[in-house]
């Protein structure tokens, strides 16, 4: 047998070229010979059965371009766009029929009288390209609006990195034999009015945005559907190159276009020269400043930038992919109540940015129920994004932990474990100034602590919830005998997410206060957030049921379909008896306790749970409340770096010492939010106190 002779690597590296160059002009030669000599129907079903060329060519009919998914308030009206490309879906039906007549006259007259490809065109395309290159398919294309389509497809919908969208635009033969497969397809099964649509809502017209959708509202502030002649046919105009016809930095070039595709509109019959030199006579009419919607939550209306951020953290931990929802065309109806969210914006900017540097001041405002907790808003007096220099931050501040913690809120949590054990609200208990524990230790010496919130030697449950003594509460835990029934009642009450934190490599926060014995605790100096003392609010008016915070009332997607997202279920964290009377515990705060100056500065008469906090160094302090109707949180902190102790004033200020108690600033912002919303609203009473809960001596099993 002879051996078969190598060619050498300078050889084939020669030949490669001509071979590909060759293929070219054979197909060029095959296609050219179909459109003299084959009927086009035939000539498309060998086209169709050919194999692929350097490209594949998809499924029959491609998915679906990117969609921005849009971010709503409960009434509907959206407030935030989530995309990678700016995209809007439309309908064939709320498009205008300018706008369809105008890409038809520009981009492909025969566009419905083809099957797809325009083999005259080919013809015509590859005649010319053999005469000016000796290349067949370098130049003209003579690609059709679906053959647009489906290299759009390909570029916007099938590519996933930049090889593959390198290759969906790449000028090779074998793209374009993919094309024609593909426009083939589509037209066999799709009509010509849903391609046209289709294709409208792929293409790219400058400034972010993708579909005639998104480019009616960024250039003219409009809806297709009301889109005008004039205002078509710039458009149209622009897809061919939207930088080079720019209404905006190129309006010369983008009028001449326009008028050339009014000259191709009244060619073509579907205008008349009357209604094409009344179009030319306009000005481009584009708005100043375009109107372009920034993609993310950093672009979300005024004030609801934080509540964004929640929205797609909870739908990322439902299990929805961030990726997914930038592209899905999803619609994410939320809880927002913009009425809300206003007066909560008010109030926490008090604490204004661009006078309080290193002072963070944040809020969040819960619906009660026993089926839904709600969350109605989240606000701070910040605005979330990147330039710190105007009081921004990317920090979630009222969905996300404050690191100094609330301070003495968390004795309500004290309260709670001691009254599920037996104590009434009306129960004496020591409030020495001075008490050193029996059993907890700080640094193995016994833990000792002082302030006995100016109550005499002794109060009850109720008036040291009020004048919060430390010492009180610390004897509590002595008599509950550990750390662990606290911790986990504030577990129980609404701190699932707060208590879950790393606080070492391999434990928790509640972890570590449990295995440890931190009698501290119930002083709250752990990271909280401020969202979930929000719902512990909300838990104890709704009589003690907790329901996870929920910012979703629905999600749909790109065709409409809801879908289902896993939510823990509402669950009774403390019996019904229990948790009313708790709540009347707490409604002396206002009245003569470390809230009522606040109140009184608010002229607040209405009955409420309340209760402060403030850490020490005064790095941070909080005020929960809550109403039957509303329940709210506010912290106000300190997060500078490194920490400061916080000086009220007007404005608050960072300073050497600190006067930041929960009675000021975070009590202030509170009423300040809540006097409003609750003007028009009635009078609701506290629930009855259970008497077996008043005096106590009773267990959690007898309730």
């Amino acid at each position: 047998m002879p051996s078969r002779r190598r060619v050498p690597p300078r050889v084939r590296a020669v030949l490669a070229p001509l071979g590909r160059a060759l293929g070219a002009v054979v197909l060029a030669g095959v296609l050219l010979a179909g459109v003299l000599l084959v009927p086009t129907t035939a000539l498309a079903r060998i086209v169709a059965a050919a194999p692929p060329v350097a490209a594949p060519t998809g499924p029959p009919v491609p998915g679906h371009a990117p969609l921005a998914s849009v971010i709503t308030d409960a009434a509907g009206v959206p407030f935030a766009r989530l995309y990678e490309q700016y995209r809007i879906p439309t309908e064939p039906g709320e498009i205008a029929e300018a706008m369809k007549a105008a890409v038809v006259a520009i981009e492909d007259r025969r566009f419905f009288v083809h099957d797809g490809v325009d083999w005259r065109g080919v013809g015509r395309a590859i005649l010319t390209n053999l005469a000016l290159s000796g290349a067949p398919f370098d130049g003209q294309g003579a690609s059709t609006i679906t053959m647009q389509y489906a290299k759009n497809l390909r570029l916007y919908a099938m590519a996933d990195s930049a090889e593959e969208r390198a290759a969906a635009v790449a000028d090779t033969m074998g793209r374009k034999l993919a094309d024609v497969r593909t426009a083939l397809r589509l037209e066999r099964r799709l009509g010509k009015q849903e391609i046209l649509a289709r294709y409208l809502n792929t293409v790219y017209f400058g400034h972010s945005a993708y579909g005639v959708a998104a480019a009616a509202r960024t250039y003219f502030a409009t809806s297709p559907a009301e889109l005008t002649l004039p205002q078509a046919a710039l458009l149209a105009g622009m897809i061919k190159a939207p930088s080079t016809f720019d209404p905006v930095s190129a309006p010369a070039a983008a009028r001449a276009r326009r008028d050339l595709v009014l000259t191709a509109m009244a060619e073509v019959g579907s205008i008349t020269e009357r209604q094409a030199d009344a179009a030319r006579a306009q000005g481009l009419g584009a708005v100043e400043p375009l109107r372009r919607t920034d993609a993310g939550c950093v672009g979300a209306d005024p004030g609801s930038g934080f509540f964004c951020r929640y929205v797609v953290d909870y739908l990322e931990s439902a299990g929805l992919d961030v990726a997914e929802l930038r592209t899905g065309g999803y619609t994410v109806r939320t809880t927002l109540d913009r009425r809300v969210t206003a007066a909560a914006v008010r109030a926490a900017a008090q604490v204004p940015a661009d006078a309080t540097e290193g002072i963070a001041n944040a809020m969040a405002i819960v619906a009660p129920g026993r089926e839904h907790h709600r969350v109605l808003a989240l606000a701070a007096n910040r605005t979330l994004g990147t330039d710190a220099a105007v009081g921004q931050t990317a920090y979630a501040l009222p969905s996300a932990p404050v690191p100094h913690g609330a301070g003495s809120i968390f004795k309500i949590f004290t309260a709670a474990a001691a009254m599920e054990r037996g104590l009434g609200i009306h129960s004496p208990v020591p409030a020495p100034e001075r008490y050193t524990s029996r059993m907890f230790r700080d640094g193995g010496r016994p833990y000792t602590v002082t302030g006995g919130g100016g109550a005499a030697d002794e109060t009850t449950l109720q008036g040291a919830l009020a004048l919060s003594p430390n010492t009180t509460f610390v004897a509590l835990l002595d008599g509950l005998g550990s750390v662990d029934p606290v911790v986990e009642m504030a577990r129980r009450l609404g701190l699932r997410r707060s208590l879950a934190l790393p606080a070492e490599p391999d434990a928790t926060i509640g972890e570590v206060m449990r295995a440890e014995e931190r009698a501290s605790f119930t002083l709250g100096p752990v990271p909280v957030v401020p969202l979930e003392l929000a719902n512990v609010g909300a838990t104890l008016v709704s009589g003690g049921v907790w329901c996870p915070p929920t910012p979703i009332l629905e999600v749909t997607d790109r065709t409409g379909a809801p879908i289902a997202l896993p939510e823990a279920p509402c669950e009774r964290a403390i019996p019904e008896g229990l948790a009313d009377t708790l709540v009347v515990g707490l409604s002396d705060d206002t009245v003569y306790g470390t809230a009522a100056g606040a109140a009184d500065a608010a002229g607040w008469n209405r009955p409420m749970l309340g209760k402060t906090g403030t850490t020490q160094h005064h790095f941070s302090a909080g005020f929960v409340g809550a109403t039957p109707q509303l329940a709210g949180a506010v912290l106000t902190w300190s997060d500078a770096d490194p920490p400061r102790p916080i000086c009220v004033g007007d404005p608050p200020r960072l300073c050497a010492d600190g006067t930041l108690f929960g009675g000021t600033v975070p009590a202030a912002t509170w009423f300040a939010a809540m006097r409003p919303l609750h003007a028009g609203l009635p009078v609701a009473s506290l629930p009855e106190p259970d008497p077996r809960h008043l005096t106590g001596g009773i267990g959690s099993g007898d309730d």
